[in-house]
């Protein structure tokens, strides 16, 4: 029952605010089905499969709201939640921030599902882990990794008429591999909707290159270096940006986008003129969900803004060509303001050009490759300065050549900062449920060493 079609989910929904004697009502269900296999020291470890739907339902009486969740979808369960939602309504204080529920919207249909990945079966698993396993053994490696993929179903519906049905399959799959005297260490995450596109033998491969590679690390002193980015270096940088597009808190002088005296840094130009960010629910190698989740008020989606009360996405830039576009703006937000709600998105796109990898490598003098980072931390989050380390496979270039590995680096750096100095983008590429290019960034500042592989 864990996936149910359109017609099974509105039924459900249907039913649920038939029940309701609530000034507004809105039911959130949702259900999957998420299989995994983890494997270490070259061995698998656990391997499973489980499935799961459930449903939310919101009462709101005034600006009071309850929320009460049921697993059971007879009669009488749908309808002692129903009620247990509107007795906590009725206890709940008044949220002064309340919207009213929206009436009917208008969804994308997009490409979030794929069959390949909805026949994933215990065998496909097992032969995904002995694709990966198997090149170690015979390279006397160790790996370790874990591969998850997941099929499910998210629909909404609320007393005012709006109702939104949505499919999505996704697999992530994340591969360490250590040499025999545990000195080298090799990664590689890799993350699609549709698992014909997942090699987990030649991803292996890439995580085994630079295990035997960074071997025998030796010490550079710290400082500014010209680096250049793998997508799982600069992901969770750039995610924390994006998380931090949020219009409240920049209009409330919370943000790197808040302007000193007042005000907001909308419309300026903050990043170097290569960098141009954008959403697009309808892109083919990133699809995304039509809307952001629940039907209550004044959700957050999944980047800090308004979207988890149905507002639909559409294709938005956030930055183009280095200018702050949009920010996020919650319900609630926008009303004040005056202007439309904007939906957090859960997956972003940052331009590039058309050189790989090992084309912005021929074209460094000197400077650092890093496969990725870890530990990150927020030193400052109004100006987005983090920390962290490298981790997995950190190497020296010179003339346009890998010549050794580098004992990893702490870092200190801030992506507005690190996205002002932009020698050169790569093509992107899936990372981290976005698509990010590998970047050549110049004066990227390491403030000291770690003896960790």
């Amino acid at each position: 029952m864990a996936i149910l079609t359109k017609e099974e989910a509105k039924k459900i929904i249907d039913k649920v605010l038939a029940y309701s004697k609530a000034d507004e009502t809105s039911v959130s269900l949702t259900g999957n089905r998420t299989g995994n296999i983890r494997y270490a020291r070259n061995s698998v470890s656990t391997s499973g499969e489980s499935d799961n739907i459930a449903l939310a339902i919101t009462a709101v009486y005034g600006k009071r709201s309850g929320t009460a969740t049921v697993n059971e979808f007879d009669d009488a369960s749908l309808e002692k939640a129903v009620r247990r939602a509107e007795e906590i309504a009725k206890l709940a204080p008044e949220n002064p921030e309340y919207m009213p529920m929206l009436g009917p919207q208008t969804y994308l249909e997009t490409s979030t599902y794929a069959e390949s990945t909805a026949k994933i079966d215990p065998e496909f698993r097992a032969k995904a882990a002995f694709d990966s396993i198997d090149p170690c053994r015979q390279k006397n490696l160790t790996a370790a990794g874990y591969m998850e993929d997941t099929t499910g179903f998210s629909s909404i519906g609320n007393s005012k008429g709006l109702f939104g049905y949505n499919r999505s399959t996704s697999v992530d799959f994340s591969i360490t591999v250590r040499t025999a005297d545990g000195l080298g260490s090799g990664y590689a995450n890799p993350d699609v909707n549709d698992v014909s596109k997942l090699d987990t033998k030649a991803t292996t491969q890439i995580a085994m290159q630079k295990a035997l590679a960074s071997a025998s690390a030796r010490a550079l002193e710290p400082g500014k270096y010209t680096v250049i980015l793998e997508p799982t270096a600069s992901v969770e940088l750039l995610q924390n940006m994006m998380r931090s597009m949020d219009a409240r808190n920049a209009d409330e002088g919370r943000s790197f986008l808040s302007k000193k005296g007042g005000g907001t840094r909308l419309g300026e130009k903050l990043f170097d003129e290569r960098v141009t960010i954008l959403t697009d629910p309808m892109n083919a190698d990133l699809p995304l969900s039509p809307f952001g989740g629940g039907g209550g008020g004044g959700g957050q989606g999944r980047f800090g803004g308004g979207g988890g009360d149905g507002v639909p996405q559409e294709k938005r830039t956030w930055i183009e060509n280095g200018v702050v576009k949009n920010m996020f703006y919650s319900r609630y937000w926008a009303d004040k303001k005056g202007v439309k709600p904007i939906p957090a998105a859960s997956g972003f796109i940052m331009l590039g050009g058309t050189q790989s990898l090992a084309d912005l490598i021929k074209s460094t003098d000197k400077g650092i490759l890093v496969t990725r980072f870890w530990y990150i931390r927020a030193v400052d989050p109004q100006t987005q300065l983090y920390t962290g380390l490298t981790r997995d496979g950190t190497f020296y270039i010179e003339n346009g050549q890998i010549k050794f590995p580098v004992k990893n680096f702490r870092f200190n750096e801030s992506p507005v900062i690190m996205l002002n100095n932009v020698e050169a983008l790569g093509k992107p590429v899936r990372a981290g449920g976005n698509l990010i290019p590998p970047m050549k960034i110049r004066d990227f500042t390491f403030t000291s060493l770690s003896d960790a592989v």
